[in-house]
Order: structure tokens, then C-alpha cells, then sequence
């Protein structure tokens, strides 16, 4: 909290990591809050950004807590705090909420807002329209919702009592809240940020809360797309050539708007953006659309010249990497397509939709992302790589065009340049030294913080070879080897035999985790861990792994214990606590390396090392041991719990390679459990698991009651105010010795 306020007080930016579960969001909070009502008359708004919609509630749950404690100890200032988050998650339309696709619902829910649509009802009973916006717009919009903080549910809940729409409401009242909390696309992704973020002050802190991945603007273009493109501009031919015929005055009056400049033609605040343009500069929105896309049969012509061009690129036997200028100077020669142009299309195409008045923009997804596609290719010249894989496998073709972003900073870039202060924190950023490197930016506090214990509540152990002295590892030279896959679910099954309740194993890809489960399943390992607990599986597949984590949880909650299978960067490892008897082991099998053969991972690499000085081998072992961090740490969420950490693999033996773990995990590495075989790990598990059974009582210093902080607080000003008194007495000392 000390340092937070000293990077706030000092205007700047600051890097602070610090363990999982030990309070980091409701330190932010609560420090942040104070330092705003303090300072009341800066009006200097929270923006809190998570990752997860369970984080963003979690975080929501930290600030109700916080509003009501100081609510109780005498605080009366006008408060409000609100989370947002997508429709599909807020939707309170009987028919609309039951969609599964939030992009359905996206289209939907403007089916029955777009102006042009709510303009149409007045003359015509058919047009079905959202009773819940109508009665939003109709109300009064400076009372809209009470002073307090509101989950996403509870928002919900009274939006269905007042009968409003909880998503425009949020959406609304993110200019009067004190503190809003929402999702890191708000801020990032340009094509939602112009819409949701673009009024907040420069004054506004900003928190990026778990914050170990922050990328955005990479765009993959494969033969379907191009295919429901090719559909979506044949139908767009057939509605403008219709619409020249029944009323051309629109076209007419949206080419007068498009040669005054793009911001005439942009769409209003409440108004949904189909698309907006990722970054066009300011000076480029007052400039007049170039003239070869101004006419929409024109554009729809442009737009169909493009998607021929990407469809004959596609048709190639070989890698091809290419930068975007030798891109465009390719598609310059072949089709006389000009860069300018291209960089309106994603603006040109949100006002030929808003003119026609399209409904069901669902079906325009795939040309949508070609148009995102266009301006990003026009747009950057450095940071960014055009890399065409032509086949899936040796055999398979499947052609995927990757723009991919090399660069992280891009994306972040206008968020440092806008706001004051910018705080990123996590539990897993170590080594601090690489984020301003890697994201461009100077960091006026740069701390990370150890954990302080009543007890040793976890255990780190390092297995590094099986009972058979053979050593581990998921090396690619020996990840299949029977004998290693052997030790790895020997492991598994012992510790499934002696650990209470919940174990969670994390595996690097979901690839390796399934021939590690099928040859499991060969040599009988898995029949003989059902005896012991039972075992769910983390699929790609978001509902898959929802129904699996729930009925995890239930067979923990039961009293019959289970294991669940997941990877390293996956949905599991991120945002899902595993606390008490949900996960009392945690076992990380290989180190989780990106794939190496990756052509994006390898362009990366090249652009960190030719940019930033920062080594391919520094990078990878790097993001491997947040990864295994990340992964770990959710096995101890507070001081109350326990759990052990397992590392299963030979390369986290190393010194090297356990440096760059974060230092409350790596101070209570102790050499004698960094180099086990797996029936030493076993004996030393079985030692903490049998201490951490017996009755606890927690020390009156680690569990604070209010008193106690006053009391704290008192002696700390006595100490201050005495120390100062010896420092005035030395001045005068010094003063009078040097008279």
C-alpha cells in the first residue's frame, strides 16, 4: 500500500507483484479508494480491468465488502461501483438471454435498439423492440441507480426489479461511478475501447490485474472466412443496388457525410459499433474518405477485389512470412488496391452497414474481420508479421493466414500515454525487469513482495526422476518415452493415495495431455487411480470444462475426493481458485515451454531480440516459469489454507531455471526438496500433510482484529513523532558544532 501511494503520488506507472491469494485485490482497493475520497475534488476514477468474468465478480464481492466496512466506520461520501461485462452475460431478454453465442446476441440485442429500428416501430406494430432498453431510455437518467456497489447479479436483479437493461445501463453510468470494473478488452481492444472507454479522464487510475498476458490486434484470416465473405458482399450488392431504386437519398446524404471526414459519419455514443476502426489517428478521422470507396457500390466492389486477391494467396504450397509494406506492395501490383483506402475499410463498412440498415449482423462477422484485417495491414508498418501456413499437418491443407502482433506493447501503448497512473500487478511477473522492456514502459515502483506466514502452510517439492532413478522431463526427446510416462502417472497415483480431497494436475498442451491420458489408460495407471478418487478432464470446449470443474467440486465437497486434468494457459489456471479442500496438491508435469516450432513463437522471439536485447532462451524460460507459477499458486488462496506444489520435471532442478520463479514461492524452495525421486517427495509429503492435520490456532499477529490496527497505528505515530524530535535535537547539535 506504501508503495502504491508513493507511484500515485508521484504520477507514474508501477509493476508490483505479489503472491496469489494474500489479499492483492482488496489492498488495491481499499488503498486506491481511500487516496480517491481523500483527493475528492481530482475526481480521479478507478478503472479496475481483470481478465474473467469470476474475476471481475470476485473483484466486485472485495469492493461491497470494502464500501459496507467503511460505510460502518463512519465514511459518508456518494459512492457507486459497477462491473461490466458482455451481453450474453447480462442479458435479461427472455428469448435473447437463452442464445448461446454471444455474437448472436450481440446481433440480436441490436435488431431490437439500432435508432434506425426504434425509429421504424413508431409506424409499424411488427417491429419487435427490447422492453427493457425502451424502459431505460424513458427513464430518468440522473436516477437511475442508487449510490452503493453492485455485482454483476445484483445489478441483474435490480435491473429486473426496475424492469432496465443492466449492459446500457452499466454502460451509462461508467461517467458518474467511482470505480468501474470490467473486462482488459475495454481498454486494449481499440474496437471496443472507442466505444466503451473513450470518455474516461486522464486523470482516471487504472489497474490491470492479473496481468502476466496482455496482448491484442493479432487477426488469423482461413478459407471459411474468406468463403462467408465472398456471401456477405454478394448480399450487400443485392440491398445497395435495392436501395439506389427505392430511396438513393440515403446513399446520396451518406456520401456528402464521408467526403467532410470519417467523425461525421461515426455513429452515436449509445449506438452499437459494428466495427469500429482499430487506431486511425485523429487527424486521419477529419479527412475526407478517399474517393475510389465513397460510393457504397464502389466500396462493395473495393471490398470484393480484396477478398479475390486473399483468396489467391491462400492457394500456395509454402510458408510464406512477409511484413505488412511487402504485402501491400503485392497487392498494390496485382489488383492497383492502394494502402490508403484500405486503412477506412473498417469505418467505411460500419457506415454502409448503419445506411443500409443491415439486420442479423451476425452473418457479417467474416467480412467484418476482413475489414479489421484491411485497416491493420494499412495501419502498422513495424511490430507486425504476415505469416501464411498452407497446411495443418504434412497431409492436411488448411490454409490460415496470421497477422500476427510481435509487438505487446502496441496495444497497451495509448493506455500508458493516456493515464496518470497505470498500475499492472500479479503473482506470477518475475523476473520484474522484462515487463518494461517487453510492454515499452517506465515503472516509477517496481516491487515484488514475499509472503509472511503464521506456519508453512505450502510445500514446494521438486521431483526430478521416478523410483526407478529414471529422470523426468517433458523434453520433446523423451516426453513419449514409456518409461517417463510411467513415472508420471506413478506420481499421479501415489499422491492421489495420500492427498485429501482435491488434486489438480496441469499439463503444457492440451496435445500432450491427451497421449499422456490414452497411454495412461494402456498401461492401467488410470484404473487404479479411479480406486483412490475420481478424475475429470479440461477440454477446449468452454461449457466441457464448466460442467467438469462443477462436478469436481462436488465429488471435493462429498468427502470423495478427485483429480482435475488441465493445462498450462488454459481456462483452469487462470482466474479458478482452488482453496482448501479443492486443491491440496498441485502437480505441474514438464516445464509448460511454448511450442518452439511455432512460426509466430519463432517471430517473436526474432523481433524481442532485435528490438529489446532479450534473448529466445531468457523469453521462453521466462514465460514457462510464470506459466508453472500461475499454475501453483492456485492451490493457496489465503493464510487459513494449505496444499503442496509439486514440480514434476528434471529442468526444475536447476537453479537457473528456479530464479526465475517469484520470490514467495522460491524462498520456501530449501535445497533438500529440489532434486527428489518420487518416494522421497512421498515421505516429505506424507511429514507436512500429517502436521498441517493437527489442531492450529493462528497467532494473535497474523490474524488482526480492528483494535489491534489502532493500536498499530497509535504506536506508530508515537515512534514518528519521537523520532523526529531526535532528529531536530541532532540539527541543532550539528548546526551548533558547525557555528
Amino acid at each position: 500500500m506504501a508503495d502504491l501511494k508513493k507511484g500515485l503520488d508521484a504520477g507514474g506507472h508501477c509493476l508490483l507483484e505479489m503472491p496469489s491469494g494474500t489479499g492483492k485485490t482488496v489492498s488495491l482497493l481499499s488503498l486506491i479508494v481511500a487516496y480517491q475520497m481523500y483527493h475528492a475534488k481530482e475526481n480521479r476514477k478507478l478503472i479496475y480491468c481483470s481478465r474473467t468474468v469470476p474475476e471481475i465478480e470476485k473483484a466486485l464481492a472485495e469492493l461491497k465488502n470494502l464500501y459496507e466496512f467503511r460505510q460502518k466506520n463512519g465514511a459518508k461520501e456518494k459512492f457507486l461501483g459497477i462491473g461490466l461485462t458482455s451481453r450474453k452475460n447480462l442479458c435479461l431478454h427472455p428469448s435473447v438471454s437463452k442464445e448461446k453465442k454471444g455474437k448472436v446476441v450481440d446481433a440480436r440485442c441490436r435488431n431490437m435498439t439500432a435508432s434506425w429500428v426504434r425509429e421504424k416501430a413508431k409506424n409499424s406494430s411488427n417491429v419487435e423492440l427490447c422492453n427493457f432498453y425502451e424502459t431505460l431510455e424513458s427513464a430518468d437518467q440522473n436516477k437511475l441507480l442508487a449510490y452503493g456497489v453492485y455485482t454483476l447479479e445484483e445489478l441483474k436483479a435490480r435491473c429486473q426489479e426496475e424492469r432496465y437493461c443492466p449492459y446500457y445501463l452499466a454502460r451509462r453510468l461508467i461517467s458518474a461511478a467511482n470505480v468501474v470494473i470490467y473486462s482488459y478488452h475495454y481498454l486494449l481492444d481499440p474496437k471496443v475501447a472507442d466505444l466503451i472507454s473513450k470518455e474516461l479522464s486522464k486523470e482516471a487510475i487504472v489497474v490491470f490485474d492479473e496481468a502476466h498476458n496482455i496482448e491484442s490486434l493479432s487477426i488469423d484470416i482461413t478459407k471459411p472466412i474468406l468463403d462467408s465473405s465472398a456471401r456477405s458482399i454478394n448480399e450487400l450488392t443485392e440491398v445497395v443496388n435495392q436501395i439506389k431504386q427505392t430511396d438513393a437519398r440515403k446513399l446520396q446524404a451518406e456520401y456528402r457525410k464521408l467526403v467532410d471526414g470519417l467523425n461525421e459519419a461515426r455513429l452515436s455514443r449509445d449506438e452499437d459499433i459494428f466495427m469500429t476502426n482499430p487506431v486511425l489517428p485523429a487527424d486521419l478521422l477529419n479527412e475526407a474518405v478517399p474517393g475510389a470507396i465513397r460510393r457504397a457500390e464502389h466500396f462493395v466492389a473495393f471490398l470484393r477485389r480484396f477478398v479475390e486477391y486473399l483468396k489467391t494467396r491462400m492457394r500456395v504450397q509454402n510458408v510464406v512470412a512477409e511484413t505488412p509494406a511487402s504485402f501491400l506492395q503485392h497487392l498494390k501490383e496485382v489488383t492497383l488496391i492502394e494502402k490508403k483506402p484500405l486503412r477506412f475499410c473498417s469505418e467505411r463498412l460500419t457506415s454502409l452497414v448503419r445506411t443500409l440498415e443491415l439486420t442479423n449482423l451476425n452473418e457479417y462477422n467474416a467480412l467484418q474481420r476482413i475489414a479489421a484485417f484491411a485497416t491493420l495491414v494499412a495501419t502498422y508498418d513495424k511490430g507486425f508479421l504476415l505469416i501464411l501456413e498452407p497446411f495443418e499437418s504434412d497431409l492436411v491443407p488448411n490454409p490460415i493466414l496470421h497477422h500476427a502482433c510481435l509487438d505487446a506493447s502496441i496495444a497497451i501503448r495509448p493506455v500508458f500515454e493516456r493515464f496518470k497512473s497505470v498500475i499492472i500487478t500479479s503473482g506470477t511477473l518475475s523476473p520484474l525487469d522484462m515487463y518494461p522492456k517487453i510492454l515499452s514502459f517506465h515503472a516509477v515502483i517496481q516491487e515484488s513482495y514475499s509472503m509472511t506466514l503464521t506456519r508453512t502452510c505450502f510445500l514446494p517439492l521438486v521431483i526430478t526422476r521416478g523410483s526407478d532413478q529414471v529422470a523426468i522431463s517433458s523434453k520433446f526427446e523423451v516426453r513419449n518415452d514409456p518409461a517417463v510416462v510411467r513415472n508420471f502417472g506413478q506420481i499421479l497415483l501415489e499422491f492421489a493415495k495420500i492427498v485429501p480431497d482435491g488434486i489438480v494436475a496441469f499439463f503444457p498442451s492440451y496435445l500432450y495431455m491427451e497421449s499422456i491420458v490414452a497411454m495412461w489408460h494402456e498401461m492401467g495407471i488410470l484404473n487404479q487411480a479411479w480406486k483412490h478418487k475420481l478424475i475429470f478432464v479440461e477440454t477446449p470446449d468452454a461449457a466441457e470444462t464448466s460442467l467438469a470443474l462443477e462436478s469436481y467440486r462436488t465429488a471435493c465437497d462429498n468427502g470423495r475426493g478427485a483429480i482435475l486434468l488441465s493445462v498450462a494457459r488454459g481456462k483452469v489456471s487462470e482466474g479458478i481458485d482452488f482453496d482448501h479442500n479443492y486443491g491440496r496438491a498441485v502437480l505441474m508435469f514438464g516445464l509448460p515451454y511454448q511450442y518452439t516450432e511455432s512460426r509466430i513463437l519463432k517471430a517473436r522471439l526474432e523481433f524481442l531480440r532485435d528490438n529489446y536485447r532479450i534473448r529466445e532462451n531468457d523469453f521462453l524460460t521466462f514465460d514457462a516459469m510464470r506459466h508453472a507459477a500461475q499454475c501453483v499458486g492456485r492451490v493457496l488462496r489465503g493464510k487459513t489454507d494449505y496444499g503442496l506444489m509439486i514440480f514434476a520435471d528434471k529442468r526444475f532442478g536447476r537453479s537457473d531455471k528456479r530464479a526465475k520463479l517469484p520470490k514467495w514461492i522460491n524462498q520456501y524452495i530449501t535445497e533438500a526438496n529440489t532434486n527428489l525421486s518420487t518416494d522421497m517427495a512421498l515421505v516429505n509429503a506424507k511429514k507436512f500433510l500429517r502436521a498441517m492435520a493437527q489442531p492450529f490456532e493462528h497467532s494473535h499477529e497474523s490474524l488482526w482484529t480492528e483494535e489491534d490496527i489502532r493500536a498499530k497505528q497509535i504506536a506508530a505515530k508515537t515512534a514518528q513523532s519521537s523520532r523526529n524530535g531526535i532528529f531536530t535535537t541532532i540539527g541543532k547539535t550539528s548546526r551548533t558544532a558547525r557555528g
